[in-house]
């Protein structure tokens, strides 16, 4: 069962003549019958014939460029106990000045018959003049071959003849399990509805004509793109307008997705990483393809402790090594990423635990800490009253004010040993201080009253 719309981009010769090349694309259009069915308010066909009919547009005027148009499940209707197998045909071959003859033909097309893509595959392969230009065949299909022929020996035999197959497969909305029927003959996309179609067959067209492209490499501590998943911007250089944003993205090759880019403009990039990079002034170079290399090596960091069975909240302030800027606040049992690179963090437990961490590429860095335990605080009437922690050196450290318009409360406290010095809230004298010894262990409560 078909289930959405496809694209496969093939240059099939890359054979280049002497002096100036000629670039021809090959459209060829499925016109079966499953190509009636519903998408969206339209069915797939009229959205295909719609929006390659429209961006078709800017190949008119190209120079040095000739576009052709074959065509298959058009001419005999599909029944349930028969299918034309054989139904492909050229409907417009290539020739200067004929955009508006396929524009037509794609237009009055009535969708009806079989699918069948490797005959139209392997009669594409005439259809081209000669090998000298740089001969592109792009495919519109909504799914599988229905005749009895493989797509898959085509694109062996092809390769084999020597002609290179490069497709790029979009999905319309379609069941993904399909798409694992292509990687025979190259890598593929999805788009879900007509507006992606129509981003990623203009993409297409953008790639077949050289047009300025770029991809950022957010490079790993081995200098490989792999990092990926954070969001890019690019400024217009040396002010705020923001020009463009994306989440960067591998592409199902693994390798970084490519972006259309401006080239009339100089950019600041900044990637948002923690924490963030910045790359100022980048000029793009026309008509050819730009790598923007980014050094984004990448790690991560966890903040655990021994099982706690009062669920502690804890987060944690992230800074680079020497600064006291916070570049995140974590919380507990979170995993966050981080540059490669030394940080300082404060966690916000009672008292304050201070570590430096080095985060390394790809790896976690767990900090841990002992589980927490817990005061229990009562007293008959108010108090002014504060907690004190006793260091490794023996002096005590203020780490928190007890309420002193509640009578009883619960702090969490790291092991360790404590005092508290209060006073009655109404009591005008400091005769009446006192203080109260307490040691904390992890997971127990030590229930301190006070009459």
């Amino acid at each position: 069962m078909k289930k959405g719309l496809l694209i496969f981009f093939f240059v099939p010769f890359l054979l280049l003549g002497q002096g100036k090349s000629i670039t021809r694309i090959l459209f060829i259009l499925d016109a079966s019958n499953s190509m009636n069915a519903s998408w969206g308010s339209q069915t797939r066909i009229q959205a295909a014939k719609e929006v390659i009919n429209r961006e078709l547009e800017d190949l008119r005027g190209v120079p040095d460029t000739e576009v052709a148009l074959r065509v298959y499940g058009h001419q005999f209707p599909i029944t349930n106990n028969e299918q034309d197998c054989n139904d492909t045909k050229l409907e417009v071959p290539f020739g200067k000045n004929n955009l508006d003859a396929i524009q037509l033909k794609i237009k009055n097309l009535v969708a009806k018959g079989a699918t069948p893509i490797a005959r139209s595959l392997e009669a594409a392969a005439a259809d081209f003049p000669d090998t000298l230009a740089k001969n592109i065949i792009i495919l519109i299909t909504d799914g599988l071959e229905s005749c009895d022929n493989d797509p898959c020996v085509i694109a062996k035999k092809l390769k084999e003849k020597g002609v290179k197959v490069t497709p790029f497969v979009i999905g319309l909305g379609m069941d993904l399990s399909y798409l694992d029927k292509f990687k025979c003959i190259g890598s593929y996309s999805e788009a879900e509805d007509k507006e992606s179609f129509r981003k990623v067959f203009k993409t297409i067209l953008n790639t077949v004509l050289v047009k300025t492209t770029a991809q950022i490499n957010l490079d790993d501590i081995k200098g490989m793109p792999k990092e990926t998943n954070v969001t890019v911007f690019l400024y217009e250089a040396g002010t705020s307008q923001l020009k463009y944003t994306f989440m960067h993205t591998l592409n199902r090759l693994g390798n970084p997705d490519t972006l259309f880019i401006d080239p009339n403009t100089k950019y600041d990039m900044v990637v948002q990483t923690i924490p963030t990079v910045v790359k100022n002034n980048i000029s793009l170079t026309k008509h050819t393809h730009n790598t923007l290399k980014v050094n984004a090596a990448q790690g991560f960091l966890r903040l655990n402790s021994v099982k706690s069975i009062f669920n502690p909240q804890f987060e944690m302030r992230v800074m680079s090594k020497g600064s006291s800027k916070t570049l995140h606040t974590q919380k507990y049992n979170e995993t966050n990423k981080y540059l490669v690179g030394t940080y300082e963090v404060e966690i916000l437990t009672l008292p304050r635990i201070y570590r430096t961490v080095e985060i390394t590429q790809s790896s976690i860095n767990s900090i841990e800490i002992e589980a927490p335990g817990q005061l229990e605080y009562k007293c008959t009437k108010p108090l002014v009253a504060q907690l004190y922690f006793q260091n490794t050196g023996g002096t005590w450290d203020w780490i928190y004010n007890l309420p002193d318009a509640v009578l009883s409360t619960n702090v969490l406290l790291q092991p360790g040993k404590y005092k508290m010095i209060y006073r009655p809230r109404d009591m005008k004298s400091t005769g009446y201080t006192n203080e109260k010894y307490f040691t904390i262990t992890g997971n127990k409560t030590n229930v301190i009253s006070i009459n």
